[in-house]
């Protein structure tokens, strides 16, 4: 982690992690401190291995987050989530772990994450995670990710 208003990923070419925990996610202060705000990212792509098969698994990720005295820096975040393509894990594993990575090293008032799976042998798998209750009087949007749905 690194907490430096000089980010090492932003304006620099970076080469992708090979796993996740190679990544390192920059911070840098939250320029409105004091005001509660939500943040939200959005992974329509994300991608990583099936721990029993190999099979890639895909997902739509959203991150929503109240920042405290820091903000992640988004190149950063999106090298650290496409070091998850050759990453075996299930997905609560995927889904919980980077939620708690997020609120472990950035220290936010307050995060939640929704993975909505695609299927599996059949089943999509939705998972989340939060740290806790949001901030009193924060205006949360729902997460808008439609069920799966297939052709019928």
């Amino acid at each position: 982690m690194t907490d430096t208003p000089h980010p090492i990923h932003l304006g620099r070419t970076s080469a992708l992690p090979q796993r996740p925990e190679e990544a390192v996610l920059d911070y840098v202060p939250n320029p409105r401190p004091g005001k509660p705000y939500l943040v939200r990212f959005t992974a329509p792509e994300f991608t990583s291995l099936c721990p029993v098969t190999g099979q890639p698994d895909f997902a739509h990720l959203v991150i929503d987050y109240a920042p405290a005295a820091t903000i992640v820096e988004s190149k950063s975040l999106k090298l650290f989530l496409g070091a998850f393509r050759n990453h075996a894990a299930f997905h609560e594993d995927c889904t919980v772990g980077i939620g708690e990575r997020l609120f472990t090293e950035m220290k936010p008032l307050w995060l939640r994450i929704g993975g909505y799976w695609y299927p599996r042998g059949g089943i999509p798998i939705d998972v989340f995670w939060q740290s806790g209750e949001p901030p009193a009087g924060m205006w949360l949007p729902p997460q808008d990710v439609p069920g799966y749905r297939g052709r019928g």
